[in-house]
C-alpha cells in the first residue's frame, strides 16, 4: 500500500511540475511591439463630476472645485492628446426609471468642450437593467431618446452618445430596437457608441456578460463604435486572461463588421471578487493579448481603432507611463 501510495505521490508530483514548466513555457501573448497598433484613435471612461450638475455633487457629497477648475480641465485634456485618447465618455448614468438621463451643468460642460477640441465628447447615459432600464417598455425607450437627443441638441459640439446598460443577455431585442431608435433620431454626423461585452468564454458561460457572434453582429448595424468591455472575466492566472484577449481580440474584430471596435483595458483595483483579479486582469496582460490578437493578421483589420481604458480616475502615473512605452505610437492624429 504504502508503495502504491508513494507511485501516485510521485506521479502527481511530476504532473505538477510538468503543467509548471508548461505554464512558465506558454507566451500566449505579445508584449515589444510598441507603436504599431496605435492609431492616435483610442477611448476612455471618464467620471461623472466632469460634466455632472450641483444635485450629483450634493448626493455623493463630492467636491465641485476638483473638477470645475478651469486648470484641471486643461490639464486634463493635455494629459488626454498625450497619451493618444481621441474619445472619451464621461459619466452620466443612472437614468431615472422614467428614461430621464441625469442633468449636466450647463457652464461646465461648455467650459469642458471649450477645453477638449479635438477630442470627441461622447456622454456615457444608462444603469441597470430592469432598475433603471426598463427596455420592454416603449414609453421608457421613447422617454431615453427624447432626453438623450435633447441633450445633443443643447451642446452640439458633443460628438455622440456612449451607451452601456448592465447586464445585457445576448439576444435581447428590445436593446437592439433602444439602439436603432436612437440612431435614427440622432443629429446627422453624430456618433452612437455602446460599451459592449465580450464573446462567451467557457470560464464563466453565462448570457448576460457575454454576446454571441449572431448578437454581435445584430448591435453592429445601428451602431457607429463599440467600445468592448474585455474584462470581467474570472480567468485565474495572467497567461490565460492574455490568451482570452488574444482570442476575444479576433472574434470581435470579425463579428463586429463596419461598427470601429475599441477594446477594452482594465486599470481598476476590484478585490475579492469572483470576476475580477487586478493582478491577472490589468493593464499589462490586457495589452499584451490585444498585441497577440492583432498580430495574428497580416494586417490590421478596417474596424480596429484601438484601445479604451477604463478607467480615467483609476488609472496612476506608473499605468499612463507603461501605455506609453508598450502601446502608444511617436505620433498621434491629435492635433
Amino acid at each position: 500500500m504504502l508503495r502504491v501510495l508513494s507511485r501516485i505521490l510521485i506521479a502527481c508530483l511530476a504532473l505538477a511540475g510538468l503543467a509548471t514548466a508548461a505554464y512558465t513555457l506558454w507566451t500566449p501573448g505579445a508584449r515589444e511591439v510598441r507603436g504599431i497598433h496605435d492609431l492616435g484613435a483610442n477611448g476612455m471612461w471618464l467620471s461623472h463630476g466632469w460634466i455632472g450638475d450641483d444635485g450629483w455633487f450634493s448626493k455623493y457629497r463630492k467636491k465641485a472645485a476638483l473638477y470645475r477648475d478651469p486648470e484641471r480641465i486643461q490639464e486634463l485634456a493635455a494629459k488626454l492628446r498625450k497619451y493618444h485618447i481621441r474619445d472619451v465618455y464621461p459619466h452620466l448614468c443612472p437614468t431615472e426609471p422614467d428614461g430621464t438621463i441625469p442633468p449636466v451643468d450647463e457652464a461646465q460642460t461648455e467650459l469642458l468642450l471649450d477645453h477638449f477640441q479635438g477630442i470627441r465628447v461622447m456622454p456615457w447615459i444608462g444603469g441597470i437593467l430592469d432598475t433603471h432600464c426598463f427596455l420592454e417598455s416603449p414609453e421608457w425607450r421613447d422617454a431615453f431618446c427624447r432626453s438623450a437627443i435633447a441633450l445633443l441638441k443643447e451642446h452640439p459640439r458633443m460628438a455622440g452618445l456612449h451607451v452601456n446598460i448592465e447586464p445585457m443577455p445576448s439576444g435581447n431585442r428590445d436593446f437592439v430596437l433602444l439602439l436603432e431608435t436612437l440612431k435614427k433620431r440622432m443629429p446627422p454626423g453624430k456618433i452612437l457608441s455602446v460599451a459592449a461585452y465580450p464573446p462567451t468564454t467557457w470560464l464563466q458561460p453565462v448570457i448576460s456578460l457575454h454576446w454571441s457572434e449572431e448578437y454581435y453582429r445584430a448591435i453592429s448595424k445601428p451602431v457607429d463604435q463599440m467600445a468592448v468591455m474585455t474584462y470581467d472575466s474570472a480567468a485565474p492566472m495572467p497567461k490565460i486572461y492574455e490568451h482570452l484577449m488574444a482570442g476575444w481580440t479576433r472574434e470581435i474584430l470579425s463579428w463586429a463588421e463596419d461598427s470601429e471596435v475599441l477594446l477594452g483595458i482594465p486599470v481598476y483595483d476590484d478585490t475579492g471578487v469572483l470576476y475580477h483579479s487586478p493582478r491577472v486582469e490589468n493593464i499589462k496582460t490586457a495589452l499584451s493579448g490585444i498585441h497577440a490578437g492583432l498580430l495574428s493578421s497580416e494586417r490590421l483589420p478596417a474596424n480596429y481603432k484601438g484601445t479604451a481604458i477604463y478607467c480615467e480616475w483609476e488609472m496612476d502615473d506608473w499605468e499612463w507611463e507603461y501605455y506609453r512605452e508598450h502601446f502608444l505610437s511617436k505620433s498621434s492624429n491629435l492635433q
